[in-house]
């Protein structure tokens, strides 16, 4: 007796099960609702293929590191180098020997939902995370590229868990500890992937809550970048406590 779409369907989703003799079986079934489901079953197998593949890769950094002698080693990487207003926030994140994250990406690669599941799943799995957040007025005073680099020192100096080995996207700091500056580093290394990950959910946190106290910039959709409706804003309304006054057109009410 042949088995159900029902049964059949429930036997590709149990990975274990399956074997080339059965695959042969299902492929020669001429049921439509058979072809339908063995379709299904290998789009997403070659899906997880692409992503484990994905995910390896990413990991080279850190398995160079640790074939090196370094345990902990921790990605750092920073958000907020671009906008009129709000801080500019540094994360650094320590992640386990062995830990699988497939499907992990640069933060810009990843929609809302994504990136809210990733901020929890590192939150549960990492060793250490650290955040920085360093305010416009430090920015105004320092320029926003040493600000970067100070937010991702205190990041570094934050972490719980001490690390030997520093991966930081397109930056160098001062410190002691090793460190290896990788050009997009958070498409190539899933430690630096998974700081942006935690910087870009904690800053945008962080202007959703500044969209209440100075509303009219729209803070919460723009993230202080200069969109129409910021800059509409901050025309009608000038520059608010957060604002860049170091930045232009921010700093031309200040001439």
């Amino acid at each position: 007796m042949k088995q159900t779409i029902k049964e059949i369907k429930q036997l590709l989703s149990d990975e274990d099960s399956l074997s080339e003799e059965v695959l042969e079986q299902l492929s020669s079934d001429e049921r439509k609702g058979v072809q339908t489901a063995l379709k299904s079953w290998y789009s997403r197998k070659k899906k997880a293929q692409a992503l484990e593949e994905k995910f390896q890769l990413m990991m080279q950094y850190e398995n160079k590191a640790r074939q090196a002698g370094y345990e902990y080693i921790a990605g750092i990487d920073e958000v907020g180098r671009g906008p009129l207003a709000g801080p500019v926030v540094t994360a650094a994140v320590i992640l386990p020997e062995g830990i699988q994250l497939q499907g992990i990406n640069d933060s810009k690669q990843l929609n809302e939902q994504e990136k809210e599941y990733w901020f929890e799943r590192i939150h549960n799995e990492a060793l250490s995370v650290s955040t920085s957040v360093l305010s416009a007025e430090v920015i105004d005073r320092v320029n926003i590229y040493e600000a970067t680099r100070l937010s991702m020192k205190d990041a570094v100096e934050n972490l719980s868990v001490k690390p030997e080995m520093l991966l930081i996207d397109a930056m160098q700091i001062d410190s002691r500890i090793p460190q290896k500056k990788i050009i997009k580093g958070d498409a190539k290394s899933i430690s630096i992937a998974a700081a942006s990950i935690i910087a870009k959910v904690t800053r945008d946190r962080l202007m959703g809550q500044y969209d209440e106290i100075y509303p009219g910039y729209g803070f919460a959709q723009n993230a202080g970048y200069g969109t129409k409706q910021h800059l509409e804003g901050l025309d009608k309304q000038g520059p608010s406590p957060i604002h860049r006054r170091s930045f232009k057109p921010v700093s031309n009410f200040f001439k």
